[in-house]
């Protein structure tokens, strides 16, 4: 059997070979990615695939049993960056798509989630088998900002009080290969979440714990969190969707307590002062 992963260079992209090479032969696993120098330290086949480019994408796809697509992380662009993929698999007599979406997106308010449904659904119609894993949001999203808050005295958000139920990228990298090593998920759809969630100023005060320093959290208006990430050097439109995302966590978008993710990997998912940890400067 021939396991494909696109996006095999990006951060889950990574972590996903990395454990597929731990349950099945280097021999059986597809690199597909922009530019297969870069995946030259995976060591396993790289082949060239541009979401863009539907000739190299079908080529990319010729024996693939298995593949597992990882969204695009081109915003705006990914209904059709997608829908060439799926093309490209269906003409290539792929068996299986595994597709990392969004938590709960037939029904999340993020703007985010638009384009996973159009992808949901293109994958639907092709006929070909598949599995969906709804990712709820990456804790790395907030942790990657705790340099930044122990710089500034605090960190920031627009989440309020609401409950983030994230997980770590390893967490989703062990359910994707737990489906495309494991039977029985074809036609599955599973809500992935942290087992435990959290606030912001939860994980403030985690941060500090931690570092021995006060950082509190700080909740702003949604308009002047995004204008502050702007004057980051953020481009705008990510900074304003940075800050809607926050928002619409504090009305509950983020939060799930299925545990479905924990139950698909066998174990509990990665606790927060872990995260933080593996967070701070060295």
């Amino acid at each position: 059997m021939t396991i494909a992963v696109t996006g095999a260079t990006g951060q889950l992209g990574r972590l996903v070979i990395a454990r597929l090479k731990e349950t099945v032969p280097a021999s059986g696993i597809v690199a597909l990615v922009r530019s297969p120098a870069k995946a030259a330290d995976l060591g396993v086949e790289a082949r060239e695939a541009d979401y863009g480019n539907p000739d190299a994408l079908a080529r990319a796809l010729a024996g693939v049993d298995t593949l597992l697509l990882i969204s695009s992380n081109e915003i705006g662009q990914r209904a059709a960056q997608h829908r060439n993929v799926v093309n490209a698999a269906k003409a290539a007599g792929v068996g299986r798509i595994v597709y990392t979406s969004l938590l709960h997106a037939d029904r999340s308010p993020l703007s985010l989630a638009e384009e996973h449904r159009a992808t949901e659904a293109d994958i639907r119609a092709s006929g070909i088998p598949f599995t969906i894993l709804r990712n709820g949001w990456y804790t790395e999203n907030h942790t990657g900002s705790v340099g930044a808050a122990l710089a500034g005295g605090a960190f920031i958000g627009s989440a309020g009080d609401g409950r983030i139920s994230s997980a770590t990228r390893a967490d989703y990298a062990d359910a994707a290969v737990a489906v495309l090593t494991g039977t029985g998920h074809e036609g599955r759809t599973y809500e992935l979440a942290g087992d435990d969630a959290v606030t912001l100023a939860d994980l403030a005060a985690e941060i500090s714990r931690q570092s021995g320093k006060d950082i509190p959290y700080r909740n702003l208006p949604e308009a002047d969190f995004a204008a502050i990430l702007a004057g980051f050097g953020l481009p705008e439109a990510f900074a304003k969707g940075i800050a809607s995302w926050d928002a619409d966590a504090s009305k509950g978008a983020l939060f799930d307590d299925g545990r479905q993710l924990s139950a698909l990997i066998g174990r509990p998912t990665t606790p927060l002062s872990a995260a933080v940890a593996a967070a701070l400067p060295r």
